[in-house]
C-alpha cells in the first residue's frame, strides 16, 4: 500500500512539476521553413526573403535594421546596417540581445535559465504580412497600417520575435513588426566616463535602447514600402517596459514624424534622473544602488581590484575617464549583467530612460504633455489590467507558500487581494487616468483607455488561478495579438472550458487595436459591431470615459465611469478597515508615499503623524526603513 501512494505521489508531483514549474507550454517539433519566391523584396541594405507561415502570413524574421553595435560601437547610437551580398535568408528570428535567460529570453534549454545569454548583434526585426506577392503588394493609399510592436521585460529582458503577429496581419489586413534593443546595461547606461571622446551628443546620451527603437522607426520608414506597409500611418504599441518605451516615444523629440499612433500597455510614466543614474549611494544627491558608479564598483570587486564597496569607490575615484571607459569596454556583455546582483524574473533593477535634455527632455512627463506642441501629440490607447501587480505577488514568498515546492499557496487571501487592490489601481491612476486628464486637455477627444478584467482561469492541483492571477500583468497580451504564441501566460490560464470566451474577446481586442491603427479610433473595431469605444472625457460624475474588456461571463465588454486617481488611493487607506494585520497596513502606506530609496513613491502624499496614527494600532513600532528593501 505504502508503495502505491508513493507511486501516486511521484505522478502527482510530475504533473503538477510540468504545469507550475514550466515557464512555457510544452511546443511542438520546430515547422521546417523554407524561403518563399513569392516573399523575395529588396530593402536599403538589399535584396530578402521570408516564408509563409502555419497562418499563411508572409514572414521575415532577423532582418537587420542597424549596424551591430559592439567594439567601440557598444555604446553608441545606432548606426545604419551594412549591405549585404546575395539574398538575405529571413527565416529565423536571430539573436536575442544580452540578457539574463528565462521565458522571455526564447526557447532555451531549462540549465540556461538564470544566466548570461544573447548577443550584442541582436538589433533585428520582424515583419509579419497578409498573403500577396509582390505583383500584388497594396501601393499609394491602398498601403495597409502599420504596427510597431515593443516588447516588455523592465528593459533588460525579452525579444521581438517572442510574439508572432502573423494572425492580427492575416485576420485584420495590417503590417505588423516586432523589434530587439539593447537591454540592461548595455541598453541604458549613463557614466561620466561614456560620454569623453565622441562629438555626437546622441552617443553621450545614455538612452542606448530608447535610439534603436527610434532607429527602428527610421528603418520601418524607409523601408516597410515595399511590404505592403504604410509608412504615414504607423502604430506604436507595447506592453510594460514595452508600453513606457512607447511613452519615451510620444515624448522624444527625436521620434516626430516617425509615427502616428500610440497604445501604451501596462506602462508607467517615468523617467530617470543623471544624478539618480550616476552618483555614489552616499553621494549627497544619492544614486540608485545599481547606479552606474555602484556597477563599476560592483565590478571592480569581482575583479579583485578591490576588496570591498569603500575600498572599490577610493580606486574608482583614483582612474581617468579614460581608464574607466577602456576598463568597462573591455568587459564582456555576461560579465556587465553580473554585476547586477538583485534581480526579479531574470529583470535588472536598475536606472533607465534618462532625462537628457536631448533624447527625452528634462520636463517631467505630465508637465510635458500639457502642452501639445511640446510632445509628440498622436492619438493614444493607454490601458492597464486590473491586477496588474499579482503576477509579481504570486512569486513572492511574502504573499505565497509553496507545498512540496510546486503548490502555490495564497498565505492570507484577503491580504493578498488588498495588497493587490491598492498596487494595481496605483499603476491605473498614474500611467492611465492622469496622462489621459492632461492629454485631453491638451490634444482633444483623442485619448482612449481601457481596463482589462478576464480572470477565467482554472483551478490546477487546488490552486485557483482567478484569484492567484486574475487580471494580472501580461495576460492580455494573447488577446491583442489574437494568438496563444504571444505572450507568456498561456500555459498557465488557458484551459478547455474558457477556450470560447477567450476567442471571443481575443477577437473583439485584435478588432479595436486594428481599427484604431487604421483610423485613430478604435470605434466599433474593425467588423463594426462591437460595443463603441468612446474617447475619455474630463467631465465630471458618471461621464464614460473607459472601456473594460471583460468575458460574458463577467459583465462582458461595457464603457464605464470608473475614475482613479492617487488623491482617492491615499484617502482610501486612511479609511480602511478591511486589514487586520497592522503591519501590512503600514507596509503598505510606505510601499505607495513613503519609500526614500525607490525613486517611484509619491511622496508629497508622506505625513508623519497620518502614518503614526494609520489603522487600528498606528505605525509607531514600524519606522519606514522597516519596509526598504
Amino acid at each position: 500500500m505504502k508503495k502505491i501512494l508513493l507511486l501516486l505521489i511521484v505522478i502527482v508531483v510530475a504533473f503538477a512539476g510540468g504545469y507550475f514549474l514550466k515557464k512555457n507550454p510544452e511546443k511542438a517539433e520546430p515547422r521546417v521553413v523554407s524561403a518563399d519566391p513569392l516573399t523575395e523584396r529588396t530593402v536599403q541594405s538589399g535584396k530578402l526573403i521570408g516564408y509563409v507561415n502555419e497562418n499563411n502570413s508572409f514572414t521575415w524574421l532577423g532582418i537587420p535594421f542597424a549596424k551591430a553595435p559592439v567594439g567601440k560601437l557598444r555604446w553608441k547610437a545606432p548606426r545604419p546596417a551594412d549591405k549585404w551580398e546575395g539574398i538575405f535568408q529571413a527565416l529565423k528570428p536571430g539573436a536575442v540581445c544580452t540578457q539574463i535567460g528565462g521565458p522571455l529570453a526564447g526557447d532555451l534549454p531549462k540549465e540556461m535559465h538564470g544566466k548570461p545569454v544573447g548577443s550584442e548583434d541582436c538589433l533585428l526585426l520582424n515583419i509579419w504580412a497578409p498573403n500577396f506577392d509582390a505583383t500584388r503588394v497594396p501601393r499609394g493609399d491602398d498601403r495597409l497600417p502599420v504596427m510597431f510592436w515593443i516588447h516588455g521585460g523592465g528593459n533588460s529582458i525579452g525579444h521581438g520575435a517572442s510574439y508572432d503577429g502573423s494572425v492580427l496581419a492575416d485576420r485584420h489586413n495590417v503590417v505588423v513588426v516586432s523589434i530587439n534593443y539593447r537591454l540592461g546595461p548595455l541598453g541604458w547606461f549613463t557614466h561620466p566616463s561614456l560620454r569623453i571622446g565622441s562629438g555626437n551628443p546622441v552617443d553621450q546620451s545614455g538612452n542606448y535602447g530608447t535610439l534603436d527603437i527610434i532607429f527602428a522607426l527610421k528603418w520601418v520608414k524607409e523601408n516597410i514600402a515595399v511590404f505592403g506597409g504604410n509608412p504615414n500611418n504607423v502604430t506604436v504599441f507595447g506592453e510594460s517596459a514595452g508600453g513606457r518605451n512607447t511613452i519615451s516615444m510620444i515624448a522624444s523629440p527625436l521620434a516626430a514624424g516617425l509615427f502616428h499612433k500610440a497604445i501604451v500597455q501596462s506602462g508607467a510614466l517615468r523617467m530617470d534622473s543623471r544624478p539618480w543614474s550616476e552618483n555614489y549611494l552616499d553621494d549627497q544627491s544619492p544614486g540608485h544602488k545599481n547606479s552606474s558608479r555602484e556597477i563599476v564598483n560592483q565590478i571592480l570587486i569581482s575583479d579583485k581590484k578591490a576588496s570591498d564597496r569603500s575600498e572599490a569607490k577610493i580606486h574608482q575615484t583614483e582612474l581617468s575617464d579614460s581608464e574607466i571607459a577602456d576598463y568597462l569596454y573591455q568587459k564582456t556583455g555576461f560579465e556587465l549583467l553580473e554585476a547586477y546582483k538583485e534581480r526579479v524574473a531574470g529583470m535588472l533593477s536598475m536606472p533607465q530612460v534618462f532625462r537628457d535634455g536631448l533624447v527625452m527632455p528634462k520636463t517631467p512627463l505630465l508637465d510635458l504633455f500639457s502642452n501639445s506642441s511640446d510632445y509628440n501629440a498622436v492619438p493614444v490607447i493607454l490601458g492597464t489590467n486590473r491586477d496588474e501587480t499579482r503576477l509579481f505577488m504570486a512569486q513572492d514568498p511574502k504573499y505565497v507558500k509553496k507545498l512540496l515546492g510546486m503548490f502555490p499557496r495564497i498565505k492570507d487571501e484577503n491580504l493578498y487581494q488588498t495588497v493587490s487592490s491598492y498596487g494595481s489601481d496605483v499603476w491605473k491612476a498614474s500611467a492611465v487616468d492622469a496622462p489621459a486628464r492632461v492629454m485631453t486637455e491638451s490634444q482633444g477627444q483623442t485619448v482612449y483607455t481601457y481596463r482589462f478584467d478576464w480572470d477565467e482561469e482554472p483551478t490546477v492541483m487546488g490552486t485557483d488561478l482567478s484569484i492567484l492571477l486574475g487580471a494580472a500583468h501580461g495576460l492580455e497580451i494573447p488577446f491583442v495579438f489574437d494568438s496563444e504564441k504571444a505572450g507568456f501566460t498561456s500555459g498557465y490560464t488557458n484551459s478547455k472550458e474558457n477556450t470560447e470566451g477567450r476567442a471571443v474577446l481575443a477577437r473583439a481586442m485584435s478588432s479595436y487595436w486594428t481599427q484604431f491603427a487604421y483610423t485613430g479610433s478604435p470605434g466599433r473595431g474593425r467588423n463594426g459591431k462591437q460595443v463603441e469605444w468612446t474617447p475619455w472625457l474630463n467631465a465630471p460624475g458618471e461621464a464614460k470615459r473607459l472601456m473594460i474588456l471583460d468575458s460574458a461571463e463577467d459583465k462582458g465588454i461595457r464603457m464605464s465611469s470608473v475614475e482613479i486617481s492617487i488623491e482617492k488611493i491615499h484617502q482610501r487607506l486612511l479609511a480602511e478597515i478591511g486589514l487586520d494585520n497592522q503591519e501590512a497596513h503600514c507596509e503598505i502606506y510606505v510601499g505607495l508615499f513613503g519609500d526614500l530609496k525607490s525613486n517611484r513613491s509619491f511622496l508629497e502624499f508622506w505625513n508623519d503623524q497620518e502614518y503614526e496614527n494609520l489603522g487600528r494600532e498606528g505605525c509607531k513600532a514600524f519606522p519606514r526603513e522597516t519596509f526598504y528593501r
